[in-house]
């Protein structure tokens, strides 16, 4: 990839609950080595981990449920309000719990709706986490996930012509505009978004969350196999780091920096 090839932003989500329903956004402030406001904030714990909410130190997703084992997640529809901290759980159109993720109370509301609802997949009480301004991620850095969506169209066609939703992938940005698999080549690059600037610092290597449909909570392909045999990996997507501040939305123009000279 040129440095003068650009993208665009065509989709820009959060996930203010880990495993939980990703909300869409029309612009959003960045912050230097921040992730997106309210981005994996939350997590619902399965079983004793350890975490202290006074002390938040990163944690592996296996200690948490999430949709790489517990595809019946995609199944709820939850929305988070800033303004009260208030998640409200609906599956079926149907309000099946809400509470303010700020307050025992209201972390006890979700808690008992995935307690009585998600045996035997649990290996404990399920506890809701919030550790500030720690982020829930897969990885331990706070970074900024991209998917570029001719990639997955390119999936599609491993795929004999199966659509692949790309809300499969759960990242923040959506990006329409370049070829192919060349996001995978941007490691170490940075991209400009107005005046945000986003360092990429590693490719995202893909689990069977991917195999799960975000509409049906099927688990109904097998996406990364898939692109272990067609590309010898199983990376789809990139990870960077906000290194300097700036409102991005859609529409917005990402363009790749040139590389310092040395």
């Amino acid at each position: 990839m040129t440095a003068n090839q650009t993208a665009e932003i065509a989709g820009l989500y959060r996930y203010p609950v880990k495993g939980l329903t990703p909300e869409p956004l029309q612009r959003v402030p960045l912050r230097a080595g921040q992730t997106l406001p309210a981005d994996r904030r939350y997590a619902i714990e399965n079983g004793p981990s350890g975490f202290d909410p006074e002390a938040p130190a990163w944690m592996p997703k296996t200690q948490f449920l999430m949709l790489m084992r517990n595809e019946r997640l995609a199944a709820l529809d939850s929305r988070f309000e800033d303004a009260t901290n208030c998640l409200t759980i609906r599956r079926g159109g149907e309000v099946v719990a809400s509470g303010d993720l700020e307050t025992a109370v209201g972390r006890a509301a979700i808690e008992d709706y995935f307690t009585a609802n998600f045996q035997p997949e649990l290996r404990g009480a399920p506890r809701l986490l919030s550790g500030r301004d720690h982020s829930f991620s897969d990885v331990a850095r706070k970074v900024v996930s991209i998917i570029n969506l001719s990639s997955v169209r390119a999936i599609e066609e491993m795929l004999g012509g199966i659509p692949v939703h790309p809300l499969r992938f759960r990242a923040n940005l959506y990006l329409q505009g370049w070829p192919a698999w060349s996001e995978l080549d941007l490691v170490g690059r940075t991209l400009a978004i107005g005046p945000a600037r986003l360092k990429v610092v590693k490719r995202i290597v893909r689990c069977a969350a991917t195999n799960v449909d975000p509409q049906t909570a099927a688990r109904d392909l097998e996406i990364p196999p898939t692109l272990s045999r067609h590309l010898g990996h199983m990376d789809c997507g990139i990870y960077a780091e906000v290194v300097a501040g700036g409102e991005i939305g859609i529409g917005d123009q990402v363009a790749v920096e040139a590389p310092a000279l040395i």
